[in-house]
């Protein structure tokens, strides 16, 4: 398991010099063998040249790449805490490769199946990831294969029969094709949980230890999520043998602090007229912008009212077919369309560069999700706006959590939001209101498992 060779400009950093390295980064390490130094050039990490490639348009590792690498090359378990937009994508990515790339050749009985696992909670999440492997993977000689609901699953197993070496995919589709008998885990040595947080939000827990159980005994495990609260640490306990845990930032709710924060206190009913004013404002010049709203059904009322102001706008929600999805944000992505209107079915799977300003048109439900939207933009060591409108009539109960979000980060607070009280209301769930009651130890969220008649989901 072990692929990491101390480099020696790595081995030449005395203890002082790695403590002063990881306080200026605010990067905590606990549980750590000694071998833990991080690699602070690319060249440390000892990747091949094709893996090399993927780093190209960067020039040094992010603080949750450089620190990870290592641990994770010298096959030692990880969760790693960080907030979105750190660069978690490629610091288990290549590593994973790497690991891929090294395992012997499997011969009968042991069925022919992928070497490496990545579980996202949602298809936009799973088809960033892969989109990022994919390319680096061709180039290593190692194949990715994306799988999720929402489309036939034909290709997909046309994919995995083709000799994938790694899949990328949600819980719930990859749980239906080993159950198919179409996705053999018994060679995959190598799991990556990446936003656990919001897998157990969703209720995907069965599925994902359905999944876990059917890889080897002996597998490396990776768990990457924005928060560690109670649920994410009894599944970590569960999943892996002494696992080393990295944090950049705070292990509690957090916003990227690249990103500059303004809220708007103001009534629902003139969001509408304010909308394209504050666009002119951030996108003077027609650049990028994401404005989320709640509801479905909100999505295409506000693109229709932007594309009556003048903006090549698309929108992107839950309804829509998942081709449509993915044509929308391809061509937000290609720039025919400046701005994506989009529910939290994009907050957490959109690595677009150059998204110059979020927009919160509605607030989501949770904080958590507040955080992840505007960490659309400020990618990537850039910086980034997210302008917030925020309503006194159903927004109130979550003002005490965004004030110590804002707080946290630094951004200023708005007379009008203090005047909601800096009270933090109890959690609640999505799914389960504010009945919520966060799982102990050994509980699950559980989810109702559907079955359909046809191949989509």
């Amino acid at each position: 398991r072990a692929l990491y060779k101390e480099h020696a400009a790595v081995a030449a950093m005395t203890p002082a010099a790695v403590d002063a390295w990881r306080a200026e980064r605010r990067i905590a390490v606990a549980d750590a063998p000694t071998a833990a130094r991080p690699c602070t050039e690319f060249s440390h990490a000892g990747f091949s040249a094709p893996l090399l490639a993927a780093t190209a348009a960067f020039t040094v590792p992010s603080p949750i790449q450089a620190q990870c690498w290592p641990l994770l090359l010298a096959g030692v378990d990880l969760v790693g805490i960080a907030a979105t937009g750190s660069g978690k994508t490629l610091a288990f990515g290549l590593p994973a490769l790497a690991h891929a790339a090294a395992q012997p050749p499997t011969r009968p009985p042991i069925p022919a199946g992928p070497r490496v696992m990545v579980l996202a909670p949602t298809r936009e999440l799973a088809a960033q990831i892969a989109g990022v492997l994919e390319p680096v993977g061709v180039a290593a000689g190692q194949r990715v294969a994306l799988a999720y609901g929402g489309v036939p699953k034909g290709p997909q197993v046309a994919a995995l029969r083709a000799g994938a070496a790694v899949v990328v995919g949600t819980p719930g589709r990859l749980q239906d094709l080993v159950d198919g008998g179409q996705l053999a885990l018994a060679r995959c040595s190598f799991l990556v949980l990446d936003e656990a947080d919001r897998m157990l939000d969703l209720g995907f827990e069965p599925a994902v230890r359905a999944l876990a159980s059917a890889t080897r005994a002996d597998r490396q495990t990776a768990m990457f999520s924005a928060t560690w609260p109670p649920s994410v640490r009894a599944l970590a306990a569960d999943f892996m043998a002494a696992p080393a845990r990295v944090t950049v930032g705070s292990s509690d709710l957090a916003a990227s602090h690249s990103v500059a924060q303004v809220v708007e206190v103001l009534d629902p009913w003139a969001r509408d007229a304010r909308l394209p004013a504050v666009l002119a404002k951030l996108c003077p010049k027609g650049e990028r912008a994401i404005v989320f709203v709640l509801y479905k059904k909100e999505a295409p009322r506000v693109e229709a009212l932007l594309k009556r102001a003048g903006w090549r706008a698309l929108a992107v929600h839950g309804d829509a077919a998942q081709s449509a999805r993915t044509a929308a944000v391809d061509a937000f992505r290609a720039g025919t369309a400046s701005v994506l209107v989009a529910t939290d079915v994009a907050a957490r799977g959109l690595d677009i560069p150059d998204v110059a300003a979020v927009v919160n048109y509605s607030f989501p439900l949770t904080v958590e999700d507040y955080v992840h939207r505007i960490g659309r933009t400020g990618r990537a060591g850039k910086t980034g706006v997210a302008h917030t409108f925020f309503s006194g009539v159903s927004d109130r109960a979550r003002a005490g959590e965004l004030i110590n979000v804002l707080r946290e980060a630094g951004q200023p607070v708005p007379a009008a939001l203090l005047a909601f009280g800096t009270t933090v209301k109890k959690k609640e769930s999505k799914l389960y209101g504010a009945h919520y009651r966060e799982p102990g130890p050994g509980e699950a969220v559980r989810a109702t498992r559907v079955t359909f008649d046809s191949d989509e989901e």
